[in-house]
């Protein structure tokens, strides 16, 4: 449809739909609206005590809301802590609440948190006059069903995507017409050692077995070793570059899935705009409600269902920290517990927590305990394969000497002896006795 057949207003004009005390829910993904955050920015000595809720959203700045100046007019609580508002939160200005972020659209379901506004990131209407949320179904679906007033940028560079990604124009209370460019992440080249954990885990995948990768150079680089596998499917939280080739190429047709068969099931994209104009428009790309992507019992229909997830730290029984480094919060617990968990139930799943085994400066990321203030993601009594550069291990089934043995064969060398001491103390007498 033509513009000329919707009624515009400027950014400025729909954000003064937000009052004080309100709680505003901001879409994510690459598809933050930054023309009406920078507008609410500018309304800030308006507005007092406004609550924004946002979860994994990547941006292209800092947030303009995170400033000194606003502290008293916004408070910003993320379910998942990303590059807009890190700085913010760990500086003790922002919030963020503990949730499996499949299970965030519940609170908005069900009043725990009510929403006033939501504001979101759309395609232009097609002939009938919907939109498309785009690369950002997420939690937008269960926040356009519960917000009170909906407020849209209206955006040619959102691609338009099918599912749970949809929504009419009538339902939008205010529409801003945008030119805005979607926030990118380039598709690195892995490095060598990135590359051999690739390879460690693609031995592993059987032709046909069901995806969920998660986002970084490392899964990256378990998508670039899958190139000669045959009918794979995706079932993921997030579509990235590295995903186009394998579908283009057929390597991953969705043929062998349980769950929408045929077609690449995701809740969210981040990546370059190759991946989004790949996404317009395409039927074989279906976009869902985080609640049902990241349902552990919806995951685990697929059969040979395999998660493949990073971390930043491990403990010598398997605990896995993924969100903080000690009490600073890094980024969220996103769906990596949903679909460990899921996978762990699907007929022939399994599940892989992949890291190199030294963090940039040099420390070891394998380590007798977590750091104090770690927040445990995977438990120890779900993680199934850990890889390094050094190789991958199976801790599922495995008692906690054989854990810590195993753990400390894929540590950086030099960091062996010391956990292989630090075992000893933990687990005594049987850790030495029993090989």
């Amino acid at each position: 449809m033509e513009n000329q057949n919707y009624k515009y207003t400027s950014a400025d004009e729909a954000v003064k739909l937000v009052k004080s005390g309100d709680h505003v829910f901001v879409q994510g993904s690459c598809s933050i609206p930054e023309a009406l955050i920078a507008a609410l920015a500018r309304r800030g000595n308006e507005l007092r005590d406004v609550v924004l809720y946002n979860a994994f959203a990547l941006g292209r700045r800092v947030s303009p809301l995170c400033h000194p100046d606003l502290k008293d007019s916004f408070l910003i609580d993320s379910f998942f802590v990303s590059n807009a508002v890190r700085g913010w939160v760990n500086q003790g200005y922002a919030t963020t609440t503990p949730r499996f972020f499949g299970q965030v659209p519940q609170l908005f379901r069900d009043g725990s948190i009510k929403l006033d506004v939501a504001f979101i990131n759309c395609s232009m209407p097609d002939k009938d006059g919907y939109v498309s949320f785009g690369v950002s179904a997420d939690l937008t679906p269960s926040a356009v069903e519960t917000a009170k007033i909906i407020v849209a940028q209206i955006n040619p560079l959102m691609p338009y995507t099918y599912g749970d990604s949809i929504i009419h124009t009538s339902r939008l209370n205010a529409m801003v017409m945008v030119n805005d460019p979607l926030a990118e992440t380039p598709d690195i080249n892995p490095s060598q050692k990135e590359i051999c954990i690739g390879e460690a885990i693609a031995e592993h995948i059987p032709d046909g077995a069901t995806l969920q990768v998660g986002v970084g150079s490392i899964p990256n680089a378990v998508l670039h070793s899958l190139k000669h596998h045959k009918h794979l499917g995706l079932h993921t939280e997030a579509l990235t570059d590295g995903m186009v080739e394998l579908i283009k190429n057929g390597v991953v047709d969705n043929s062998q899935k349980q769950i929408e068969r045929g077609r690449t099931v995701a809740s969210l994209a981040l990546g370059t705009r190759r991946l989004y104009d790949f996404m317009d428009h395409n039927p074989s790309i279906i976009m869902r409600d985080i609640a049902w992507v990241n349902d552990p019992f919806v995951i685990a229909q697929n059969h040979n269902m395999t998660a493949i997830n990073s971390c930043l730290e491990i403990d010598l029984s398997g605990q896995v920290c993924a969100d903080s480094i000690g009490t600073r919060i890094y980024s969220g617990v996103g769906g990596q517990q949903d679909f460990v968990y899921g996978s762990s139930r699907s007929v022939g799943g399994q599940s892989f927590i992949a890291m190199l085994s030294t963090t940039s400066r040099g420390e070891s990321k394998i380590k007798p305990v977590l750091t104090p203030g770690a927040g445990v993601v995977t438990t120890r009594f779900q993680t199934n394969w850990v890889v390094t550069e050094y190789g991958a291990v199976n801790l599922r089934g495995k008692n906690m000497i054989d854990r810590a043995r195993l753990l400390i064969s894929i540590a950086a060398p030099e960091f062996r002896e010391e956990l292989d001491r630090a075992a000893f103390e933990m687990l005594g007498y049987a850790y030495r006795r029993w090989r």
